[in-house]
């Protein structure tokens, strides 16, 4: 769960506040009816912002979840898979040290203080996100399965909710693809992968997107043998210049990756799986699922209550109000983007429009996206690809991390800066591959979110030596664009006459 929730649910309501909501909770569920002003089912992470940001307000809201308090990015996603890679990269360090002038060796792994670890950052979060914190905020926790009963009603067990607006976050679940064989052996999705406390011996990940090879890196430095494959080319949703310096780490490090590759049979027993591809066989100890995911809407009485979906999602429009105009939905269920972060700008909006009656709609070519390998690539607005197929006139500028100082002392000069501009120079969007990518990207989400010219990223000073310096760099390019310019050239050979 990101910051802005904890923030928000730190602010909790007075002691004398949070008997009265008890006072209204036991009055209301004694005729099973609660007429909230927002009931939200799912309780992942845009269903907790929407909570704690309306229970901040001072609205009466009610908040379903049939399942863990924290959703998928703290129980099966974001937490526990950068708390393995954080792992992971540990024990990299220790291998390849030896470029430091430090004694490099093979790392010992307890398995069980890996997992340890991992449940243990999970736990310590899930803190922030749990009932009795949301409780304390004034908020009516339900532990069920919500579900419409008409249009104006939600059940949730044997309780009514008839809420002024409703907010669907269910999120989504793993896609399971249909492989001959794959439901005869046993395998691992992110809902069940980060339960393992003994070693992988051959991990064969089907599906080669950021999920994928996040997990494939973590593993193969974990000591285990990966191969992963891909019935097109491994993420392929990112700029192929910067995913090409991504993959040749990735098997520099041993990691195999077959691209455009069709499984055939999935066979075996055991920890001995069969994989028959069109290249070839390949036999392995644990197969992992990582095939995309699917939006989480079976079960919530969609047509009672007259919202459109289909197998994507819920169809919403710009402002995320779904064809019923009392309903909103947000986050994966909507079948968009993703990622944690648009599910707490969806919920903001929502804020917005449910609350203040503002227009506020998703910009959601101003994502930013990370895949958390190493070196990590970070993107956010339009590729190159996509700025050419909307007939974008385009300069590119680059910068290489091997031009960068910092780059050079912490041993990670393997990586670039990539800008696309429109031919004014107004920053259409950025793509890093290189160390820290997630973090530098931040400067051109909010060069993109104020529509900045990129002359005005040559404006700040960025302190020495940080990998900040590249986007600077990066920058400059325009700069020197225009003092190749014939008319500037005339304008300086001018003023030299004037000493």
């Amino acid at each position: 769960m990101d910051s802005s929730v904890r923030t928000l649910s730190g602010s909790a309501h007075s002691p004398a506040s949070s008997r009265a909501s008890e006072a209204v909770e036991r009055a209301s569920r004694t005729s099973n009816a609660l007429t909230p002003d927002i009931c939200i089912i799912g309780a992942g992470s845009g269903g907790l912002s929407v909570a704690a940001a309306c229970a901040s307000l001072g609205v009466r809201v009610v908040l379903i979840e049939k399942h863990k308090m924290g959703g998928d990015c703290l129980n099966a996603g974001c937490v526990p898979s950068k708390s393995l890679i954080a792992i992971a990269r540990r024990a990299h360090q220790i291998r390849s040290s030896a470029r430091f002038g430090i004694a490099a060796r093979e790392p010992d792994i307890d398995f069980k203080q890996v997992s340890a670890r991992i449940h243990g950052v999970i736990d310590a979060i899930a803190a922030n996100d749990g009932a009795a914190r949301f409780n304390a905020l004034g908020v009516d926790v339900i532990r069920d399965a919500g579900r419409f009963a008409d249009a104006h009603t939600v059940k949730a067990g044997d309780i009514e909710i008839r809420a002024r607006r409703f907010v669907i976050a269910t999120g989504s679940s793993p896609v399971v693809p249909k492989i001959p064989g794959l439901n005869q052996v046993p395998y691992l999705t992110n809902e069940s992968v980060f339960k393992l406390d003994r070693p992988v011996g051959h991990l064969l990940v089907i599906g080669g997107g950021a999920v994928g090879l996040e997990l494939a890196q973590a593993y193969q430095r974990l000591g285990a043998h990966v191969t992963i494959f891909d019935t097109g080319l491994a993420l392929s949703n990112d700029d192929p210049e910067l995913t090409a310096v991504a993959l040749r780490a990735l098997r520099k490090e041993g990691v195999v990756i077959h691209e455009t590759t069709a499984i055939a049979r999935i066979e075996g027993r055991g920890d001995s799986i069969k994989i028959t591809f069109s290249g070839g066989v390949a036999t392995g100890t644990h197969v992992l699922v990582a095939t995309g995911r699917k939006p989480n809407i079976d079960g919530l009485g969609l047509e009672a209550a007259g919202i459109r979906s289909d197998a994507k999602g819920i169809k919403v429009n710009g402002g995320l109000v779904t064809s019923n105009r009392r309903v909103f939905a947000i986050g994966d269920v909507t079948g968009g983007a993703q990622f944690t972060h648009v599910a707490n700008h969806h919920a903001g909006i929502v804020v917005r429009r449910a609350l203040f009656r503002l227009p506020s709609r998703v910009k959601t070519d101003q994502f930013p996206r990370v895949t958390f390998t190493e070196p990590e690539i970070a993107q956010v607005g339009l590729t190159e690809q996509q700025a050419l197929q909307r007939r974008y006139a385009i300069s590119i500028y680059r910068w290489p991390f091997g031009d960068n100082d910092r780059a050079h002392t912490d041993g990670y000069s393997d990586g670039l800066i990539k800008v696309i501009c429109d031919r004014r120079g107004k920053v259409l969007g950025a793509g890093i591959v290189g160390a820290n990518a997630g973090e530098l990207i931040h400067l051109w989400s909010l060069a993109l979110s104020q529509g900045l010219n990129i002359k005005a990223m040559t404006q700040w000073i960025a302190p020495y030596p940080t990998f900040g310096e590249i986007s600077k760099r990066a920058a400059f390019g325009a700069l020197a664009d225009d003092a190749r310019r014939p008319l500037v050239r005339k304008v300086l050979s001018v003023l030299r006459k004037f000493g």
